[in-house]
């Protein structure tokens, strides 16, 4: 027999209200590695945005950094004199973490561009130091789901705190 066909529906993150949601067909004609591959980075934007959300909120109120005397709105933030010098650092740091972390993910370009293995869970870079992940499989699903969904919408908020700022000019709060 063979094994069963692959069904992106079938995939964490298919919930309601909208169920399967894909209203440009990006999965209709992808293949599977393709389909894992922007679900592995729906994930990592989730991850980022619910950061990028609480930190948004938080360093307009409390900003330790530099004395704290940064004090504009957070879409201009980045660009005060003090922090221009402290992003390139942050890349720096960030960059091989991220090489690290996706190169044992993806396949090799010979067998599919920009595709993620088969047996690589999204978002499962083995870093669990407070051993949060479910073993019992439902538990996970269920886990995966909540982060999806969480993910998504943190992404629709700092979209909407970025916006407000920006049609303003002033700081949210």
């Amino acid at each position: 027999p063979d094994p069963p066909k692959f069904d992106p529906k079938t995939m964490p993150g298919v919930t309601g209200p909208l169920g399967f949601f894909d209203p440009i067909g990006f999965s209709a004609d992808a293949s599977e590695g393709k389909v894992r591959f922007y679900r592995e980075v729906e994930l990592k934007h989730g991850r980022v945005a619910m950061l990028a959300a609480l930190g948004f909120l938080l360093a307009e109120q409390f900003h330790p950094l530099f004395g704290g005397g940064v004090d504009v709105p957070s879409y201009l933030a980045f660009q005060q004199t003090p922090l221009q010098t402290f992003w390139p650092a942050v890349i720096w740091v960030i960059a091989p973490i991220e090489i690290v972390s996706v190169f044992p993910a993806f396949e090799t370009p010979f067998v599919e561009m920009w595709a993620i293995k088969k047996d690589h869970v999204a978002g499962d870079y083995g870093f669990d130091p407070l051993g949060l992940k479910p073993t019992n499989p439902a538990e996970l699903f269920e886990m995966q789901n909540k982060e999806l969904n969480n993910g998504r919408l943190a992404m629709i908020a700092i979209a909407g705190m970025v916006g407000q700022e920006l049609a303003t000019g002033q700081k949210l709060f």
